[in-house]
């Protein structure tokens, strides 16, 4: 999964997500791995204009493609797991928050093809999320770095 990633697609129950529909930026991921196993992630996006870089760290579970992030507050933890990528052109990840979940559709451009976007939605539909809660991003406006002003380690779900 090293490499840069573009965040294509989103299905989540989140309540912050219809709101903000319709300001949604584009996001772009940088993943490295550490330690030979636990991945660092480097998520970039604008917010109200400025770029952001959200830092978090994946930590290897138990099996292999599933991966533990922890958060500060006590109890916060995400469970990610890797259900499907072919590494040159896609990644479909799912977070798992208490009973919340959500699927991520990643690409290694901004635009993937058809074939992947409906093996995205069907992975979607298969964990009991709909279409009405499935937002995709714009395919413009990346950033590529922050300043050490906007920089933030922690959780992002």
């Amino acid at each position: 999964l090293a490499g840069r990633w573009f965040l294509v697609g989103v299905a989540s129950r989140c309540s912050s997500l219809p709101e903000r529909s319709h300001r949604l930026e584009a996001t772009a991921v940088t993943v490295t791995v550490l330690d030979g196993q636990s991945l660092a992630i480097s998520t970039f996006r604008k917010l109200d204009g400025t770029c952001w870089e959200i830092r978090q760290r994946y930590v290897p579970a138990q099996a292999s493609g599933r991966f533990l992030l922890k958060g500060r507050a006590h109890g916060s933890r995400v469970d990610v797991v890797v259900g499907e990528t072919d590494h040159s052109s896609y990644a479909i990840l799912y977070y798992q928050k208490g009973r919340s979940i959500s699927v991520k559709l990643y690409g290694r451009s901004s635009q993937v093809s058809d074939a992947i976007v409906e093996k995205f939605e069907q992975r979607v539909r298969t964990v009991g999320l709909s279409e009405d809660v499935t937002y995709y991003f714009p395919t413009y406006g990346f950033c590529d770095s922050a300043d050490e002003f906007h920089i933030l380690d922690g959780e992002l779900m």
